[in-house]
């Protein structure tokens, strides 16, 4: 189970293509008037990559959650991305909805629960495939945790949002560019439950629609800085035939060494040998290996020590604030 502080590592192989480096904004986007530019993504200091959201103070993947996070000076949000049963795309983590929504509360949805095979093991539950997208927005999404608040359970903004409107909230920050980390989550299991009438698979839709957004670009290319966006996925195969489809920039997601990959025969210590890596390498710039954390002592280790170039976090304020607090340190 994962901890109530979770941070993503993300490791970038490839330099700046672009010239130059944009300026560092305030650590924080204020509020107030739209202000025209923007002032752009700062890369003078690792990414802070808000983790569904600020998912620990609000539930994961919400409205709610990715304003509190925007607010609360993350660089980039960070989305799962599914289908549902008629082939929209929306935010969402687990394949089943039963740890994050108040489904269970529905009685005309009771017969929907089944079993599946997801990544080579049985689940049950009721499954975000089986739904239709109005289904979906009758539901409510909780807190997973119950050490977490969960006072803003059930509430208006507690909704499970599209991909369309999650890059809405990014797009919508007053101030400052914001980027976006959307995940292409469980391809296998989505193509093998979602099937679309042109006959395109989950990653075609996946990348049509942020083309369709204007995202594109090689990593730090103006186009790129214009609308940043990192796509990853734990599927090695998925992100291969993703970059024949966009110039973005994709990140591999490793989880531990003895689990087997979803789209291959292979564990992640078979996907992290060296071969494999320089394979990879032509497809992807980075890899995000998943970690456990507790912020502070963490933060210290994988910024400093490591040097990586951006975490993903539950709770952005604190990447938000020891930044800042070791930033006044260096000055002093």
């Amino acid at each position: 189970m994962a901890s109530p502080w979770v941070a993503m590592v993300v490791l970038v192989w490839c330099a700046a293509s672009g010239g130059g480096v944009a300026a560092a904004r305030p650590l924080v986007g204020g509020g107030g008037a739209v202000r025209t530019p923007k002032a752009p993504l700062q890369t003078s200091r690792p990414f802070n990559i808000a983790h569904r959201g600020s998912n620990g103070e609000l539930p994961e993947e919400t409205a709610a959650a990715y304003m509190r996070a925007i607010d609360e000076g993350a660089d980039f949000i960070e989305a799962d991305v599914t289908a549902t049963k008629d082939g929209h795309l929306v935010c969402f983590h687990d394949t089943t909805l039963d740890a994050t929504t108040d489904v269970a509360d529905h009685p005309e949805f009771a017969s929907r629960r089944r079993t599946l095979e997801v990544q080579w093991t049985n689940v049950t539950g009721f499954f975000i495939t089986d739904f239709t997208l109005a289904e979906l927005k009758t539901l409510r999404s909780k807190q997973r945790y119950a050490f977490r608040d969960r006072s803003y359970n059930g509430g208006e903004s507690s909704r499970i949002i599209t991909f369309d409107e999650f890059i809405d909230i990014a797009a919508g920050a007053a101030s400052r560019v914001v980027g976006i980390y959307p995940e292409i989550k469980n391809p296998v299991f989505v193509n093998r439950q979602v099937r679309w009438r042109d006959g395109k698979k989950f990653e075609d839709k996946f990348v049509a629609a942020l083309k369709r957004r204007g995202y594109g670009g090689r990593y730090m290319s103006p186009a790129w800085a214009a609308r940043p966006v990192f796509i990853q996925s734990f599927a090695p195969t998925s992100l291969v035939y993703a970059a024949g489809l966009t110039d973005s920039p994709m990140v591999l997601l490793v989880d531990d060494t003895t689990v087997r990959t979803e789209d291959t025969s292979q564990s992640y210590d078979e996907v992290t040998s060296d071969e494999h890596l320089d394979y990879m390498r032509e497809y992807v710039v980075g890899v995000g290996p998943w970690k456990d954390t507790d912020p502070y002592a963490e933060y210290d280790y994988w910024i400093n020590d490591v040097g990586v170039d951006g975490l993903f976090t539950d709770f952005p304020a604190s990447l938000r604030r020891y930044q800042e607090w070791t930033t006044a340190g260096r000055k002093g």
